[in-house]
């Protein structure tokens, strides 16, 4: 029998955030949170409504990289000249 750590709403807010993001793992989404990759579906299809969630299964099943082991890529990431920069937990302006 495993313990399982109770989320918070905002901890599952980024769970899903990280689900939905195309270049983070569910490794990175274990390492974080110690939720495992069924883990992870389980929490997509009771928090999303269930058109939402067939289509991020749709998105996500296959795709190399949600799979630190079947990516192409093994160093840096990519990040979008738009993105904000984060500062000590907060958003900085521009």
């Amino acid at each position: 029998m495993t313990i399982k750590k109770e989320l918070t709403d905002l901890d599952k807010d980024r769970i899903i955030e990280m689900a939905w993001e195309d270049r983070t793992t569910f490794d990175a989404i274990l390492l974080q949170f110690g939720l495992k990759e069924q883990e992870v579906i389980d929490l997509m299809r009771a928090e999303m409504k269930p058109s939402s969630f067939r289509m991020w299964r749709e998105r996500v099943q296959g795709r190399k990289t949600k799979h630190e082991k079947l990516r192409d890529f093994r160093e840096g990431r990519f990040k979008c000249t738009m993105q904000r920069q984060i500062n000590n937990n907060k958003i900085s302006k521009r």
